[in-house]
């Protein structure tokens, strides 16, 4: 079992209960596959932690790259989806 902590609640939780943002060359990707490498943050799939993360920037400041505003409705969707 492989634990992760959520940038936005600051909880362990197990990387499969976590969604993954990787920083791929300088373009963040949602829940990259296994041969995607990079500076990666988890975050819990709930809507609280989304918005504390990006209201605080620590998707920024872990990635240490600039994040577009439309990553958080595809965070979003992501919870919808789940």
């Amino acid at each position: 079992m492989t634990e992760r902590r959520c940038a936005g609640c600051w909880q362990i939780k197990d990387r499969k209960d976590l969604i993954k943002i990787t920083n791929n060359a300088g373009t963040p990707v949602i829940n990259p596959n296994s041969l995607t490498f990079g500076r990666s943050v988890y975050l819990c799939y709930n809507k609280s932690c989304i918005e504390s993360a990006f209201k605080k920037n620590k998707i920024e400041k872990f990635l240490k790259t600039a994040v577009p505003n439309e990553l958080k409705g595809q965070l979003l969707d992501e919870l919808r989806n789940s």
